[in-house]
């Protein structure tokens, strides 16, 4: 094929499930259109699926044998032979541009190597999705990670032929900590908007919890008819917050509590800690879901009245606060992760001054008794989402990045 072959080093790849991932699988999907690319991506076999595969217009998956030292962390298990077999396979080609993803991922660094350590090296295009240095529940992680990032991070930033980030958020942290470069490019994710569209809502959350019989897999013992439905959506992890809406929750005003259930989408390595937080309100008027694919996720957030993102600082852009935003619901909305880009105050949702239980309670109480703005909230976010996401405009960004470096 002539034209230009791209390989991109991502954290994590689906299946496995994030918003990384779907940003760059969506990104493959939507730059494949064009034949003029040849793309490859290799990732990190987490969790175990096909080794390779061709997906959308002809995109090559590679997913390489790993395991994860910590949670959430991969690692290219190189005591495998297999991992060198595909590793030494992918070298030999002649790709015009890398591409890695997030700089404290391993596979961002085996990107880095990949690009940078040959007699002919490859133009390095480094997209970062991070907004803050990593924060764990172990002290002693963090002062690695955070070495890590001065050391390694900052080599990756400064030897790339090109920076991106993904969100207003990100360039903040990049400019501030890495490389003081005011040029570097936003560039925001689309969304598959057309396909949460055609998701229909989940039929036992749309029943409000009526039929009990039906709502077993939510584990619900009594009739919860009538209330207001708040929900979150993704990984169980301190990054996220969810502790803070439990938290508020748990101190909303009791004649308010009673018209309302809180639904928690996702899994992680702080589940079981966050149920034990949720004490008697547990499978009472705390559901947790567990585990759900994107389609049983976006039904979940459908049938909901009131989303809540309660991240802390770190992430670059919640892919799961644009969908609730695309499924037209009501935002409450720490200003991390990309909040304060997306949910305009009084317009798309409530921005809170921060993402504490306080905060969190106080916004939820606003839009309880204004029930009237959780539609015209809703609205507006679904048009701003439209308007602002879309997938062909922002592979056309890159497209204008990938011809402008290949001239160099």
């Amino acid at each position: 094929m002539n034209g230009i072959k791209l390989i991109i080093f991502p954290g994590y790849y689906v299946p496995h499930i994030g918003g990384l991932e779907t940003h760059v699988d969506e990104f493959v999907k939507y730059l494949s259109k064009d034949e003029n690319y040849d793309i490859y991506v290799f990732a990190p076999n987490i969790p175990k699926y096909k080794e390779f595969e061709i997906k959308h217009n002809n995109v090559k998956i590679y997913r390489y044998p790993a395991f994860e030292i910590i949670s959430n962390y991969p690692v290219p298990n190189i005591f495998n032979i297999k991992f060198w077999k595909m590793f030494f396979n992918i070298y030999k080609i002649d790709f015009d541009i890398v591409m890695t993803r997030t700089r404290f991922f391993s596979n961002t660094l085996l990107g880095f190597f990949f690009a940078k350590f040959r007699l002919n090296r490859k133009k390095l295009i480094h997209v970062e999705h991070g907004s803050a240095f990593i924060k764990l529940e172990s002290e002693f992680t963090n002062k690695m990670a955070y070495m890590y990032d001065i050391v390694l991070g900052k080599l990756i930033f400064k030897k790339s032929d090109y920076v991106i980030a993904i969100s207003k958020a990100v360039k903040d942290f990049i400019t501030e900590n890495f490389i003081d470069d005011s040029n570097i490019p936003i560039i925001y994710r689309g969304l598959e908007i057309e396909y949460i569209e055609s998701i229909e809502k989940n039929k036992y959350i749309e029943k409000k919890f009526k039929d009990n019989k039906n709502l077993s897999v939510f584990n619900i013992t009594r009739n919860t008819r009538d209330k207001i439905k708040l929900c979150f959506v993704g990984r169980l992890y301190k990054w996220k917050g969810v502790e803070n809406i439990i938290k508020a929750y748990k101190e909303l005003p009791k004649n308010i509590k009673e018209k309302t259930v809180l639904i928690i989408v996702g899994y992680g390595e702080d589940l079981e800690r966050l149920k034990k937080l949720s004490g008697d309100y547990l499978d009472n008027s705390i559901y947790f879901t567990g585990k759900k694919d994107f389609k049983d996720a976006i039904g979940i957030v459908k049938a909901s009245d009131i989303y809540i993102h309660s991240s802390y600082k770190g992430g670059g852009l919640s892919s799961s606060l644009l969908q609730a935003m695309c499924c037209g619901k009501a935002i409450v909305a720490s200003p991390y992760e990309g909040g304060d880009e997306v949910v305009i105050d009084g317009n798309t949702g409530i921005l809170l001054k921060d993402n504490s239980p306080e905060q969190i309670k106080n916004g939820i109480i606003k839009l309880i008794k204004n029930k009237e703005l959780i539609e015209i909230y809703g609205k507006n976010a679904k048009k701003f989402i439209k308007d602002n996401f879309n997938w062909q405009s922002s592979v056309e960004k890159y497209k204008k990045i990938f011809n402008k470096l290949l001239k160099k």
